[in-house]
């Protein structure tokens, strides 16, 4: 039986995997266009009441996966998430992938029923292109990626199969063997993924470690980035925030630092919890803190860590039979590349920080007795 600290990490986890199903919305609507031409060249081909409900629900499922990962989100990646909470988003976020997944495997079906080469072509392509979509967009979560590839391509290839002639027996043959092994990829992917994200929410990643939290230190940030940068293309993105604790001093002075020691230890905690698989936390020193992403996509991927930290913060902290409330004041640069050191990027995200906490005043988050 797990340890309540093994099932807090198990938890944490599972919240990190949810999240990446909300990274991306482009395949989505790449998918949904592409289905919209093949439905288009078949229906024009061989025009029928069934094949229109087909499309028709069919491309109502790619609006409402476009939709739900769109208004989703925000929440999904800055929402400080219980397990709970990721369960209800991963269900939102199933249903209309799911239903897609089914529309698009009943299409297949009535395609290759067809006498009709070029749908047949355009269809292959389109489960094939799907599937694949599948593995890098919710590979992390099995439970949707396997049933929904499934969906999509076993009806058609039945079909194909059942035409009764060689040159389609074998497409089949041959995009069946390729499923099962794009599904093996999935799980094998996901193990691997589970493990390293359990290894960095434990902060077990390395070896040099902040005595009190146990995040990285000065030294192991300075090595972190070295090795991790060069990594990275000369064009990618590097996000680094600088963080400290508003209304900090107040803990301490009011319940004593073995408190202000606690707190800060949960702190390190959310941070860990906070931030993707690849990105760094560390401890500066007293209550200040420095969170690394590496190879952003756009810089408001930056934006929404720095929003999430803030939430996270911001969650009152339940310590020594008090409620204790903090927030927290950071400053961001982004950068691209190996444009610039790192010491640069500190300097310049600690002069954001201070700018912010100037523009927010004096502190007035304040230790509250339970």
């Amino acid at each position: 039986m797990a340890t309540g600290s093994q099932e807090s990490l198990t938890d944490r986890v599972y919240v990190e995997l949810v999240r990446s199903l909300y990274q991306n919305v482009a395949p989505a609507v790449v998918m949904g266009a592409a289905f919209l031409f093949d439905f288009w060249l078949f229906y024009r081909a061989a025009p029928s009441p069934a094949l229109m409900a087909t499309g028709v629900a069919a491309l109502v499922a790619s609006a409402a996966r476009i939709v739900v990962t769109v208004a989703g989100r925000e929440r999904a990646l800055t929402a400080m998430l219980t397990r709970d909470e990721a369960r209800t988003i991963e269900g939102t976020f199933a249903l209309p992938y799911l239903g897609f997944a089914l529309m698009l495997g009943l299409f297949g079906l009535f395609a290759f029923r067809a006498p009709l080469p070029q749908v047949h072509m355009v269809t292959i392509c389109l489960l094939v292109a799907y599937c694949a979509g599948v593995a890098t967009g919710c590979g992390l979560r099995p439970r949707i990626a396997l049933p929904s590839m499934a969906l999509a391509v076993a009806p058609a290839m039945a079909a194909a199969i059942l035409r009764a002639d060689a040159a389609y027996v074998g497409l089949a043959g041959i995009t069946l063997a390729f499923l099962v092994a794009g599904m093996r990829s999935v799980l094998v992917r996901c193990a691997f993924d589970t493990a390293a994200t359990g290894q960095r929410l434990a902060s077990i990643s390395l070896a040099r470690r902040d005595v009190l939290t146990t995040l990285p230190n000065r030294l192991a940030l300075n090595e972190y980035f070295t090795e991790n940068a060069r990594l990275v293309s000369r064009h990618g993105l590097i996000a680094v925030h600088y963080l400290d604790l508003d209304g900090f001093k107040p803990v301490n002075d009011r319940f004593g630092h073995p408190v202000g020691d606690q707190v800060l230890q949960a702190v390190a905690e959310r941070l860990r919890g906070a931030v993707r698989h690849g990105d760094l936390v560390a401890r500066m020193g007293g209550d200040e803190f420095v969170v690394i992403q590496f190879g952003l996509g756009h810089a408001s991927e930056a934006e929404l860590l720095a929003r999430r930290i803030s939430a996270t913060i911001e969650k009152p902290f339940v310590i020594a039979d008090a409620v204790i409330a903090i927030s927290t004041s950071i400053g961001t640069v982004v950068s691209q590349g190996m444009e610039r050191t790192l010491d640069d990027l500190l300097r310049e995200a600690d002069d954001r920080l201070y700018q912010a906490k100037r523009a927010r005043g004096p502190e007035s988050a304040l230790p509250l007795s339970a």
